[in-house]
């Protein structure tokens, strides 16, 4: 885990016709880039929006230092997800609603040499997935509903992220807390408060005259309660 809080900007609010560009608006030297980039791929099935697929993944993946972190909101992750482990994505995540078996999953993009994740809808309780977790090195708790960026950040949905950290610091589950939705200057710190390891910002970092700049903002303004909360 960081020691730090971790912000992964979101290509989702990018400009896709300068996608090089905008990644390499986030780069720089470690410490003060991004630590993920995340990357939302969205079928049109699982979600009502279609975005991006492999073979622009693979591009991106050679475009970058950075780790990428693929969101998959796809149906049949059982699968897809490989590929994307297969083409050197570090982490890829899965949606818990979409896997038919998410543990073989898990297995799978681990062998393939990625971290797995699993994530979870603002409704799908976290409870009925704490076992299938102990299989998974990422957990992304949605804090809106997938599938478009630009949406309103939803609290309620912290109370998992709570959870997560507490099983994390007693030992029960070894993984990285991840949210993702609406996520900015007004909402990082209550996130942040509530154990998060790792902060999808999509806009906040792409609307920013400087990119980089609002991601080391963003950091620095989740570092005091992200500290506490991993205290």
């Amino acid at each position: 885990m960081s020691n730090q809080p971790m912000i992964a900007p979101s290509i989702l609010s990018a400009d896709f016709a300068r996608l090089a560009d905008e990644i390499n608006a986030v780069g720089g030297e470690p410490g003060k880039r991004a630590d993920w980039l995340h990357v939302d791929v969205m079928d049109a099935h699982f979600v009502p929006n279609l975005t991006l697929g492999l073979p622009v993944v693979e591009s991106i993946l050679k475009s970058t230092e950075i780790p990428v972190d693929c969101h998959l909101m796809i149906d049949d992750p059982d699968r897809w997800a490989v590929g994307y482990a297969e083409a050197g994505a570090y982490n890829v995540t899965v949606h818990a609603e979409a896997a038919n078996d998410p543990i073989a999953v898990a297995k799978d993009l681990r062998a393939a040499g990625a971290k797995a994740g699993l994530s979870i809808k603002p409704n799908t309780s976290l409870d009925d997935y704490l076992e299938v977790l102990k299989h998974y090195d990422t957990l992304l708790v949605m804090s809106v509903e997938p599938g478009f960026g630009g949406q309103k950040f939803m609290s309620e949905v912290l109370h998992k992220a709570r959870k997560a950290r507490e099983l994390v610091d007693t030992g029960h589950l070894k993984l990285l807390v991840e949210i993702d939705g609406g996520i900015n200057a007004d909402t990082i710190e209550q996130a942040a408060e509530s154990g998060v390891d790792c902060f999808v910002a999509g806009s906040a970092v792409y609307n920013a005259d400087d990119p980089v700049a609002a991601v080391q903002a963003l950091r620095e303004q989740a570092t005091p309660a992200y500290n506490t909360a991993h205290s």
